[in-house]
């Protein structure tokens, strides 16, 4: 290996790290690693599908059917399913059109990188995701701002200093924000960004990765739990959380749609989702447009988590969706109490900087509509127990 790329690797690999757990089992209230069975009390699968039979079932019968891979969706790839697949999710969002792309992070690379060009300008809230600031990076937008996480006085400081500096004519302004941030479970506030947006003209987009399937009526997103469903520019969500599967989608104007498919370097470039993910996809979405079963069942657990942690005296952040951090601040903490914590039966996963900033680290919860009552009361005992042993 060349010896430059040797002394890289060598300074900046961290030892430190915890390992990676390897999983030996579905992606259920439990898994098997290490041949130790323990509750997963930090995956992203809010309603407990990825082991869902309906779903598996779904992809067994579409492989039977049409085997497994596809292609180039301008090319040989656009399958029957996939057009399916686009229509119920355009259905379930109560929007025009839906691409589907095979990952979130893709989504979110075509929402921007495809529309916005180094003239524009974008202000994003300082806790996006990163693949949102990827993909303002890919797009090389040169005018970038960023406003403090939620903080929409600021917003409107920045939006004051665009118009005064003399935007032209067809400067593109976008505002983006995660709609549930993904480290400490708030909400942004959609109504008061859409409000911003419409008077000083510029476009919105919302990355609600953690909010499709969670969030609103039935699991319809955050804009809808917000009431401002239908007047985000660019919604983005994600096929791989609450859905159990892979994959990312935009939803919007029927206008906009048609464009992406033309213009899209990640949807031109890159292969189409596979038949039985799509299939799974498709039960996945049938599944919430027919009942809010699973969604409720989510709340009731989350409720009781956050209620119980409360009352144990943890300090849970701002949180008001599923994702529930405990707070512990120092690092070398947070990977001790996650380490004892997984010792104890519980796997959930520290989080440290650069996830968060530094001083920020915590442990991570994300209930589930798999877990039972009791699988919840388990994990406060475990967390009270390891909090007082360190």
């Amino acid at each position: 290996m060349n010896k430059q790329l040797i002394d890289f690797i060598t300074e900046n690999y961290n030892r430190l790290a915890p390992p990676v757990r390897v999983i030996q089992s579905g992606e259920g209230a439990y898994l098997k690693i290490d041949g130790k069975k323990v509750l997963n009390l930090c995956s992203s699968h809010y309603l407990g599908l990825a082991v869902d039979t309906r779903l598996r079932k779904a992809a067994a019968s579409a492989v039977d059917k049409y085997g497994l891979g596809t292609g180039y969706r301008t090319l040989a790839g656009t399958h029957e399913l996939h057009v399916k697949l686009e229509n119920a999710i355009a259905k379930f969002k109560n929007a025009e059109g839906a691409i589907i792309l095979s990952g979130g992070y893709l989504a979110n690379m075509t929402a921007i990188q495809t529309i916005f060009g180094k003239d524009d300008i974008v202000i994003s809230d300082e806790l996006n995701h990163a693949s949102i600031i990827d993909a303002i990076r890919l797009a090389g937008i040169k005018n970038k701002y960023i406003y403090k996480h939620r903080d929409m006085k600021h917003l409107e400081e920045i939006l004051v200093v665009i118009a005064s500096d003399g935007r032209t004519s067809d400067q593109k302004i976008l505002i983006v924000t995660d709609g549930v941030f993904s480290m400490d479970g708030d909400l942004a506030p959609l109504p008061e960004i859409i409000r911003l947006a419409k008077k000083y003209g510029a476009i919105t987009m919302v990355d609600d990765a953690h909010g499709e399937g969670v969030m609103g009526r039935g699991g319809r997103g955050t804009a809808d739990h917000l009431k401002v469903a239908g007047q985000i520019d660019l919604e983005v969500g994600t096929l791989s959380k609450a859905f159990s599967v892979m994959g990312g989608f935009i939803t919007g104007k029927k206008e906009l749609i048609n464009f992406y498919k033309q213009k899209s370097r990640q949807f031109l470039f890159s292969n189409a989702l596979s038949i039985p993910d799509t299939a799974a996809l498709i039960e996945a979405v049938k599944i919430l447009s027919k009942s809010d079963a699973l969604v409720k069942k989510l709340w009731r657990n989350t409720n009781f988590l956050k209620k119980e942690l409360k009352k144990a005296g943890f300090d849970i952040g701002g949180s008001v969706s599923p994702i529930t951090p405990i707070m512990l601040g120092d690092e070398d903490l947070a990977v001790k109490f996650a380490s004892e914590l997984f010792a104890q039966g519980v796997f959930a996963t520290s989080i440290r900087f650069p996830m968060v900033a530094k001083g920020k680290a915590r442990i991570r919860l994300i209930p589930s509509a798999s877990h039972s009552k009791a699988d919840l009361e388990f994990a406060i005992n475990q967390i009270i127990n390891v909090s007082k042993a360190l």
